[in-house]
């Protein structure tokens, strides 16, 4: 079953261009419930449907970042929606659609794991201010 279940992990990176810590662990702890569950985001997410994998993608970061996700799920489909030719850009403005309907800490969430992936150098005040950091 581990030749099968390598196999198996190793597909779906290629598929998705990720794979999670948790679908690491289930392909080697639970690999049947693993299989079911990735059939599920085959059919919503990879299968192709009406909507094209760019758009599912800017979908998969909206509904993370409102849900407030883990920071390395969020990081790894921004990454993919690069991947796929989507704009940093592009990508900010589909986290900055939880702003209204999710409030300022989803959005930060959201902000926080693109910059961590683009790479953005902040604008730092040139006055004294509070950053919020553990160093303040």
């Amino acid at each position: 079953m581990t030749d099968v279940a390598q196999s198996y992990i190793d597909d779906m990176a290629t598929k998705r261009g990720y794979v999670l810590d948790y679908h690491k662990v289930m392909a080697a702890a639970d690999f049947p419930v693993l299989q079911a569950a990735n059939h599920v985001v085959s059919a919503a997410y990879l299968d192709q449907r009406s909507l094209d994998r760019r758009t599912k993608e800017l979908l998969f970061i909206i509904s993370l970042t409102v849900m407030r996700a883990p920071l390395p799920q969020l990081r790894s489909h921004i990454q993919v929606a690069l991947d796929l030719g989507l704009t940093p850009r592009e990508i900010l403005e589909a986290i900055e659609i939880a702003l209204p309907e999710a409030g300022v800490v989803a959005f930060q969430w959201g902000v926080e794991a693109w910059q961590d992936v683009v790479g953005v150098d902040p604008l730092e005040p040139t006055v004294d201010a509070h950053s919020g950091k553990s160093d303040d």
